[in-house]
Order: structure tokens, then C-alpha cells, then sequence
């Protein structure tokens, strides 16, 4: 993907969100088309290399097509927001989105049989770790006949990491008034997406947040209405 310099991060950054998120957009292409469907994953590290583990419905056409190999492709996303020109410090801007993605390729292979059991077994846990305290739900709880079915009808399937490319696109590229700003704007909105990139935003530039005006607002949440708490910053930044 497109990736401006401003934006790009590290690969170290990009598994480890990708692992946080664990579910994405898996795309493959046979036939001269793009076969695509969103799935839940965990990643594998080791000195050896990296590894995205997936499973499929057998009646998915990626489970044929994973059947011959070949390179796939992953991509994942976080919180995304739309940006006004209007709500800019500076003049002269256009409409852009922020977001968080990260895109991962490399070779697919089938699972083995014991292989696929082990793969449920992690993908589970991986999952159901999020739900502690409770104890977490294993396949084990599963009838034999029910288990069964249910391995006879999926496929596993792993993907050797090879690259990685993650964009997070927070305009960093932005001078502090422009950035305090947008992030106020989005904090302001009835979105959880724009909620969520806003703190991505105030936490790049903490610094930002301290000073005798408290640039992103903090004030506000001892009951000042946002005009009341404009108007002791212009009266702080005036002295």
C-alpha cells in the first residue's frame, strides 16, 4: 500500500498491532479474480521467522485455493475518522481521513490434521484470554460428535509472514496548533472511531496537554462549557 513517510511505522509496531487486533481482511487471487473474507487470526514469532494462522469454512473458496499455495495478503485496521478542513488552526487545508492499518503478505500452506486441532485449541485461547476472570471456553466442551463435525468442516490454514507495512496516518506532518486542533475537533464528535484517533493524537504529543491552557481541553471536564473554556485560553495565551 501507499505509504507516506510521515506515517510509516516500524514492522516491530505493525505485528504487534496486527496480533492486538487478530482479525482482518484475508485476500488471495485465483483465476484471474480477488477472492476476500474477514477472519480472526493470531501470529506466531520465533527465531525462525513469523507466522498469521487463520482457519476457513471448507466451503469458502480461499480453502481451494489455499489448497494450491501461493501469496496472500492480510489487512487489518483500527480506528478510522474523517477531518474537516473547517476544523484546521492554519488555512488553505482539504478534507482527509485518518486511520490505523496494517498490511501483512506472504505464502499460505494447508494445515495437517493434528495441526488444525492444535491451531483451534490456540486460536480459542488467544480470544477467550480477554474474557478473564471467567474461565475461558475450550473445545473440550464440545460433544465428540459435535467437535468432530466441526473439525471435518474448516480448514486451518498459515501464512508466512514476509512483509510487513503499517500506516498510521495521525497527521504528524501538522504543526502543534493544527494537531491540537483536529484533536479536539474529533474528540468532540459522536463517533467512536474520531473518539479513538483523537487519544491516538494526544498521545503522540503529550507535551501538548500541559501549559497554562491545557491545549486539548482537559479543562472541560470540570464542568466548564467549551466557549467558557476558549475563552480563558485566549485569555492565557493573551497574558
Amino acid at each position: 500500500m501507499y505509504i507516506h513517510p510521515a506515517f510509516r511505522i516500524d514492522e516491530a509496531a505493525g505485528l504487534a498491532f496486527a496480533a492486538a487486533r487478530g482479525f482482518g481482511l484475508v485476500v488471495a487471487h485465483a483465476d484471474g479474480r480477488m477472492v476476500a473474507s474477514p477472519l480472526p487470526f493470531y501470529i506466531d514469532q520465533a527465531a525462525g521467522g513469523r507466522w498469521l494462522a487463520f482457519h476457513v469454512a471448507r466451503a469458502n473458496r480461499l480453502a481451494d485455493v489455499a489448497a494450491s499455495g501461493g501469496r496472500w495478503l492480510v489487512a487489518v485496521w483500527g480506528a478510522d475518522a474523517y477531518v474537516s478542513p473547517h476544523w484546521y488552526a492554519s488555512p488553505d487545508q482539504v478534507p482527509t481521513w485518518l486511520y490505523e492499518s496494517v498490511q501483512l503478505a506472504g505464502p499460505v500452506r494447508v494445515m495437517t490434521a493434528a495441526e488444525q486441532r492444535a491451531h483451534l485449541d490456540r486460536l480459542s485461547a488467544t480470544f477467550e484470554a480477554r474474557q478473564a476472570p471467567r474461565p475461558p471456553w475450550a473445545i473440550e466442551r464440545l460433544t465428540p460428535a459435535r467437535r468432530e463435525a466441526f473439525m471435518q468442516a474448516i480448514v486451518a490454514i498459515e501464512m508466512t509472514v514476509e512483509s510487513v507495512e503499517g500506516s498510521f496516518k495521525l497527521n504528524q506532518h501538522k504543526s502543534d496548533a493544527d494537531h491540537v486542533a483536529i484533536a479536539r475537533a474529533l474528540a468532540g464528535q459522536d463517533d467512536a472511531g474520531a473518539d479513538a484517533i483523537a487519544a491516538r493524537m494526544m498521545a503522540l504529543r503529550p507535551h501538548l496537554a500541559y501549559g497554562p491552557h491545557l491545549a486539548y481541553g482537559q479543562n472541560l471536564a470540570y464542568g466548564q462549557s467549551e466557549t467558557e473554556a476558549d475563552e480563558q485560553e485566549l485569555a492565557a495565551v493573551a497574558k
